[in-house]
């Protein structure tokens, strides 16, 4: 890539007259070799697969293997199709969508990491959430994976997207910046604006962090998938408006990664602090594995 970095990426966009989008798509050709016409069906194939799982969380009855969760996700949409939810139709379907593809993820189903399976719900809940509120078409929601993608990129070679790495920022904030940037340039933002989404997505979650229940990818990973599908969009809305982080986005993801080497071991995917370590958390984990687990 001739990008290490969002500054660089935005300037050779810039230079070139080019989005995102067609930054990264350039790029991937010439690293792989590979035709324009390869790497578009590839990328389509991989949205293909975020979509069905989506449709499959709201469309059966899922249920993870451990019994803990499950169900939430249809929950979530029928009561969007009411019409009276406080977040608004389109907000409140983004949450249901990335819930149904984390709740696929934890019943084993096929899904995208995006950055990670535990962040795989937010980029494909915000994307279905944009076909119906922009009209936008499957193409255009493909490339907007590709903004996405250059973003992940950015922050897996810059800092972590790792929650064992770097607590669940690392994941779940990687994800939320993605989404946001992708959502601006589907919405005709600039990429300085898609940058600045991103940073303003990521700062706010700085220090979340990975306290899995059990050790399972399940509470409360999915519910903060929800959660950040939410905060990209309004990321993006913020920066559409004209918002700027304070804080250039580059700097936020070094912050992201010097915090999660200050991240105690407990909070990093280890099950041994935060939610897991609570009364309840350790009850769960009981039922799940019996009698040799440890008590809060």
């Amino acid at each position: 890539m001739r990008f290490t970095n969002l500054a660089e990426m935005v300037a050779l966009c810039e230079q070139e007259g080019k989005p995102i989008y067609e930054l990264m798509i350039d790029e991937h050709v010439q690293e792989t070799g590979a035709s324009r016409e390869t790497v578009l069906q590839q990328m389509t194939e991989s949205f293909d697969v975020m979509m069905k799982s989506v449709q499959r969380g709201l469309t059966e009855d899922i249920k993870s293997f451990s019994g803990l969760t499950g169900g939430d996700a249809k929950r979530v949409y029928e009561y969007a199709q009411k019409g009276k939810t406080l977040l608004g139709k389109q907000a409140t379907e983004a949450v249901a969508m990335a819930l149904s593809t984390s709740e696929v993820n934890a019943a084993m189903g096929l899904v995208v990491a995006t950055p990670t399976a535990g962040s795989c719900g937010i980029l494909p809940g915000v994307l279905s959430s944009l076909k119906e509120s922009l009209g936008a078409t499957e193409e255009q929601l493909v490339l907007g994976m590709f903004t996405a993608a250059a973003v992940g990129y950015v922050v897996a070679n810059n800092a972590s997207i790792s929650g064992a790495g770097g607590g669940c920022q690392a994941e779940v904030g990687s994800a939320t910046a993605m989404a946001a940037a992708a959502a601006v340039e589907l919405a005709g933002g600039t990429p300085s604006q898609a940058i600045q989404a991103a940073g303003l997505a990521l700062k706010n979650v700085l220090g979340l962090v990975c306290d899995p229940v059990a050790g399972l990818v399940e509470i409360p990973c999915i519910i903060r998938n929800g959660f950040g599908s939410v905060l990209a969009l309004a990321g993006a809305d913020m920066a559409l408006a004209g918002v700027r982080s304070v804080i250039p986005p580059d700097e936020v993801i070094l912050a992201m990664y010097n915090i999660g080497k200050q991240m105690p071991v407990e909070l990093r995917e280890t099950a041994l602090g935060g939610l897991a370590d609570t009364p309840t958390g350790r009850r769960l984990e009981k039922q799940i594995y019996g009698d040799d687990t440890k008590e809060a």
